[in-house]
């Protein structure tokens, strides 16, 4: 079994599209360091889903996606599970 970390980002009534280039360079950035699996929005556009992996726990998952600019602005609420996959 694999264990990643389902990060789900729902938009709060403060979303402002100013962070989506910010968050977008973020996730470019997991992806290049081999942490980012998987992301996407929803097609209703309330928000979106990353799938990260190659991390030690869900402290450091929870440590890496509070970097993540949408969150700091509070544009969107991210809550990360751990995701026991296979």
């Amino acid at each position: 079994m694999t264990v990643r970390y389902l990060v789900l980002v729902m938009r709060t009534q403060a979303f402002d599209d100013a962070v989506v280039a910010p968050h977008l360079a973020f996730l470019d950035d997991l992806r290049a360091r081999g942490l980012l699996e998987m992301t996407g929005g929803f097609s209703d556009r309330s928000g979106g889903a990353y799938v990260l992996g190659g991390l030690d726990g869900l402290e450091a998952a929870k440590a890496t996606v509070a970097a993540d600019p949408i969150a700091r602005g509070g544009a969107s609420v991210l809550t990360v599970h751990e995701w026991n996959t296979r």
